[in-house]
């Protein structure tokens, strides 16, 4: 494969010693003596890359096939193009998005089980053949519109303890598959294996448990059916940051031994899982600026709260907000948290804060309360974990900007990207640490999964 270019991802180069970090600092440096503070992200695509090591390590025997509609930044889907992922896309245009890079069809399933005519065509048409669905009209337009799909049957599952549940929209019962089967056997359509999703914001791994066994028995009624049953998909629901319940490898070391039990390694599954916020979550990082302040005496406010003992609260209006990058609050139930760009004084008082975006709709907030310094017009707050559902889902409601992305990158991680890229796998070294990206773990690139080749040195993308 060739090589290829930074200016291909529009990234810059962190100097040796720098973070992403630095660069926000760096670029509220510049406009320091400006009027033009707007808001703005840096995203470390080195994080992403990491990522990957990471996912590699705890689900060796998972493909990750990632969801396009988390995070749609080109430059995202870029590096996981270069690093032999896979892709989720949810409608024509994610289909056109990650195709219009290079990335084959045989790399995307179209994981969207109820789906417009049209777009199935366009699927058709473009050679992508993966597909779910989880009722009998979905079949019949398949097999009128892309009769030679390569068909996933998505089945519910217990998403009670999940944050954002989707089973309530999505998935055919036990009963409901055994008959959905049967009529795509009607049909002469080709079913090749179950897909379920346990919600985004997984609270109990033992939910893949279960949904694991579960789609074991449906492989059973496929395969008595006649179906060629060799693909499992695992959905997401993995956490991409850290501050979380429960955490990425104890989700993990739940799934591992439920796979070992119901698609041993010598059964010639292939498992893929269509991961989103676990990849770009902690990646991204908002900056956003004071644009207006409000002082609130506690005598006006009329509260008898006995914390606002300093006698007043204050009101910050920012420059991003619900209707922007914060619709992650909205859609996505986030609860985000600033993080001031100025260090505090050690002997500064706190006050009962309260954080607004700059739209006129009042349902315009960010945080309800939260006890910091005082801060003036200008100064800046930076939101961490950023990158998942909230650029993708963002609007210009009352003409507000969508805040720029800068992406940075490390050079020892470019450097294994080119790496990977140009030789398509790499050797592993004992032990590796993930941080410093060595120029050497293992893996293979290009899609083709080997079931059989269960040992945690062995890396498949």
């Amino acid at each position: 494969m060739n090589s290829f270019s930074n200016e291909e991802f529009d990234f810059t180069f962190l100097d040796e010693g720098f973070t992403a970090k630095d660069i926000l600092d760096q670029k509220i440096n510049e406009v320091s003596s400006s009027d033009d503070k707007d808001a703005f992200y840096v995203a470390d695509l080195g994080d992403v890359l990491k990522k990957h090591f990471r996912w590699y390590k705890a689900l060796p025997r998972v493909t990750p096939f990632y969801a396009v509609k988390c995070n749609d930044s080109k430059a995202i889907v870029k590096t996981l193009a270069a690093l032999g992922a896979g892709f989720d896309c949810a409608s024509k245009t994610e289909i056109q998005l990650v195709q219009n890079i290079g990335v084959p069809p045989e790399r995307i399933i179209y994981a969207n089980p109820c789906k417009q005519i049209s777009q199935i065509k366009h699927a058709a048409n473009n050679g992508v053949q993966m597909m779910t669905f989880d009722s009998e009209v979905e079949l019949m337009k398949v097999a009128r519109a892309h009769p030679k799909a390569k068909l996933v049957l998505r089945i519910a599952t217990d998403d009670s303890k999940a944050v954002c549940r989707l089973s309530v929209k999505f998935g055919a019962t036990l009963k409901t598959s055994r008959l959905l089967l049967e009529r795509a056997k009607e049909l002469d359509l080709d079913i090749i294996g179950v897909s379920f999703h346990v919600g985004s914001g997984c609270t109990d791994p033992e939910t893949f448990v279960q949904a694991i066994s579960d789609a074991r028995c449906v492989f059973d009624m496929g395969t008595e059916l006649g179906f060629s049953m060799h693909l499992l998909d695992i959905g997401g629901g993995f956490p991409g940051s850290e501050d979380v319940k429960l955490k990425f490898e104890e989700i993990t070391n739940v799934i591992n031994p439920a796979l070992d039990k119901y698609f041993p390694c010598d059964s010639g599954i292939r498992i893929i899982a269509e991961p989103g916020r676990y990849y770009v979550a902690s990646a991204f990082t908002l900056a956003v600026n004071i644009i207006a302040k409000k002082v609130v005496l506690k005598e006006q406010s009329g509260s008898d709260d006995e914390d606002d003992i300093n006698g007043k609260t204050l009101m910050y209006y920012v420059n991003d907000g619900v209707y922007g990058s914060f619709n992650c609050i909205l859609y996505d139930h986030a609860h985000v948290k600033p993080v001031l760009q100025k260090r505090p004084k050690p002997d500064e008082g706190c006050y009962s804060c309260s954080i607004w975006g700059p739209t006129c709709d009042g349902l315009d907030r960010i945080v309800e309360r939260f006890d910091m310094p005082e801060l003036q017009v200008g100064d800046w707050m930076l939101f961490e974990n950023m990158g998942a559902y909230t650029v993708a889902a963002a609007s210009t409601f009352n003409g507000f900007q969508r805040p720029a992305i800068h992406y940075v990158m490390s050079r020892p991680a470019w450097q294994l990207m080119q790496q990977i890229k140009e030789q398509g796998f790499l050797a592993e070294e004992e032990e590796q640490d993930v941080s410093t990206l060595p120029l050497s773990c293992a893996w293979e690139s290009g899609i083709e999964h080997h079931p059989a080749t269960c040992a945690s040195t062995s890396i498949n993308v």
